[in-house]
């Protein structure tokens, strides 16, 4: 009588293993911007030649630069749980102040960019005080600070020049050394590099190991998540998103500084209307809109998914205007993404 054995071939530790990772992956909020940006970048590559160039690659990070160190510091402030309409406005009014003192009045390049510094962290200041001291929604705020702004850039830069316009920057003292810190280039073979790109990949790590490692990204999840539970718990929730609000005006500030040092002219109405760009990228990065999930490094890699389409479309010969039909189809589905990765994290967690 012989006796057979049914030898399983199933791992259980294997499959304890693969599932632990997925779970691991499906909690981060940044998956679903990488895989898009994966797409993205496979798509282009494939259809134009000039994608992947050097010369090619340079020009779509120079895009998302800018747009990504905005989009960094607006991913933590909505982590928190607030916007900031002013966001856009403020790169010109930071370029701004730095080109009429350094222009008009005649000072170094180096005192100027410290007085817009300031200039800067008063406004976004003054817009987290507002909001935790009215309890009016920040939307409302930043929406007067953006009138303000836009109303002050244009009405003292006509009184002082008598035009729109500010330039002549590159003739200022201390320029040269201002501009290599803000403006230069680093050749990497055929390619060349911005200084704003190497900002945007600083600043992003920077970001990112304080939202992650520090406690004060731990107050930035907790305000965001809950405002009540977190002032239950003990978080300085009015400090915490002042902070928030002059980090994202701290980067409007490096933003104008990189614009006004690399083109030497700023006009008064710019940057009017990108602050939905940057809102844009952070939530194809993962950040719901209702604040307490999110992730900067995912707001970097929506700006990178911008710079890449709009390069690609460039590249690509076809018309510019397809691509707010771009962007309007990638929030729709990153909000149905997050959406769903949220849910299955919380089921995760659990």
């Amino acid at each position: 009588m012989s006796v057979t054995t049914t030898v399983s071939t199933e791992d259980p530790a294997g499959s304890e293993v693969r599932a632990s990772l997925l779970n691991r992956l499906i909690v981060r909020p940044e998956i679903g911007s990488a895989l898009g940006a994966v797409l993205v970048f496979v798509f282009f590559s494939v259809i134009t030649e000039k994608f992947l160039s050097p010369l090619g690659v340079a020009t779509w990070l120079d895009d998302a630069s800018t747009l990504g160190i905005m989009a960094v510091a607006v991913a933590l402030l909505m982590i928190g749980g607030e916007f900031d309409l002013s966001a856009g406005v403020m790169t010109a009014s930071t370029a701004l102040v730095t080109a009429l003192l350094a222009v008009e009045a005649g000072w170094n390049v180096w005192p100027a960019l410290l007085v817009s510094l300031l200039f800067a962290l008063a406004v976004g200041a003054l817009n987290g005080w507002l909001v935790m001291r009215t309890g009016l929604p920040s939307f409302i705020v930043t929406l007067g600070s953006f009138l303000a702004l836009q109303g002050l850039n244009l009405g003292v830069t006509r009184l002082i020049t008598d035009t729109v316009q500010v330039s002549g920057v590159r003739s200022a003292d201390g320029y040269a050394s201002a501009g290599w810190v803000f403006a230069s280039t680093t050749d990497l073979g055929d390619a060349r590099i911005q200084a704003s790109v190497v900002w945007w990949i600083v600043l992003t790590a920077l970001a990112g190991l304080v939202l992650v490692r520090t406690r004060f990204g731990n107050w930035i999840f907790a305000v965001g998540g809950s405002l009540a539970s977190a002032r239950a718990v003990g978080v300085p929730a009015v400090r915490t998103k002042i902070i928030l609000f002059m980090t994202t005006a701290f980067a409007g500030w490096v933003v104008g500084s990189c614009n006004i040092l690399r083109f030497a002219s700023v006009q008064a109405n710019q940057g009017v209307g990108l602050e939905f760009q940057y809102i844009i990228a952070a939530v194809v990065g993962g950040c719901l809109l209702t604040g307490g999930f999110g992730s900067v490094v995912g707001a970097a890699i929506g700006a990178l998914i911008f710079g890449m389409a709009r390069q690609g479309i460039v590249f690509a010969r076809w018309d510019s205007d397809w691509f707010m039909l771009f962007l309007g189809v990638l929030l729709l589905a990153a909000v149905l993404v997050n959406n769903a990765f949220k849910k299955r994290a919380e089921r995760v967690r659990r």
